[in-house]
């Protein structure tokens, strides 16, 4: 088994937002690479059966506003339940952390994931407005011709593929984490990939 971990997400989860953390700190002390793998989830919806938020039941939308309300609370995180800017289109942001895990690397890649979530969950801002996303490469310490290679139709391809590198693996919702073959899907999954990881460590035989 390897320590490689693919990272499925939208980057405009909230549920993203509320594991990312947690997610990076856990990878990290494992020694594990990610994979930040941003994709398309209108198609993977479409292709697993589930519906975008606006299509679904009320008492749906409903339960979903006091799950992201105690999960805020258990962990202390800042977050605007209904933010200005949500639901928002985010396969800009989506593309832009793909050139950036490309050209400065999955560690540069995870920061700005980090800094889209807040954009939209604390700050409440348009990760749709070019000039958002410009500004947040900067605060990230990017460069911002990062922006323009964004729009590249390789970077499109990278998208494409993600999406479906997740359907072929069954991701089905957002945010997903895959270790050696096995998916755990949502934030509230992380204790049960923490404890893979520490199986694998304990098979190759890392302290």
């Amino acid at each position: 088994m390897n320590k490689s971990i693919d990272y499925y997400f939208a980057p405009q989860s909230p549920w993203a937002y509320l594991g990312h953390a947690r997610f990076a700190v856990m990878a990290a002390a494992a020694q594990a690479s990610v994979r930040v793998l941003p994709a398309d989830f209108g198609r993977i919806f479409a292709a697993t059966g589930g519906l975008p938020l606006p299509k679904r039941a009320p008492v749906r939308q409903a339960y979903r506003l006091i799950e992201l309300a105690r999960f805020r609370d258990l962990l202390k995180l800042p977050m605007n339940l209904e933010p200005r800017y949500f639901p928002v289109a985010a396969d800009d942001a989506a593309r832009l952390i793909i050139a950036v895990d490309r050209d400065d690397g999955s560690a540069a890649a995870m920061r700005l994931s980090a800094a889209v979530y807040g954009a939209v969950w604390v700050q409440q801002r348009n990760i749709a407005d070019a000039q958002t996303l410009v500004e947040l490469l900067q605060e990230c310490g990017l460069p911002q011709e990062r922006q323009l290679q964004s729009r590249e139709p390789l970077v499109q391809s990278q998208f494409d593929a993600n999406t479906e590198r997740a359907i072929a693996a069954g991701v089905f919702g957002t945010p997903s984490y895959c270790l050696d073959g096995e998916i755990f899907w949502g934030q509230d999954r992380l204790e049960f990939l923490g404890r893979k990881l520490q199986s694998v460590i304990k098979s190759v035989g890392v302290s």
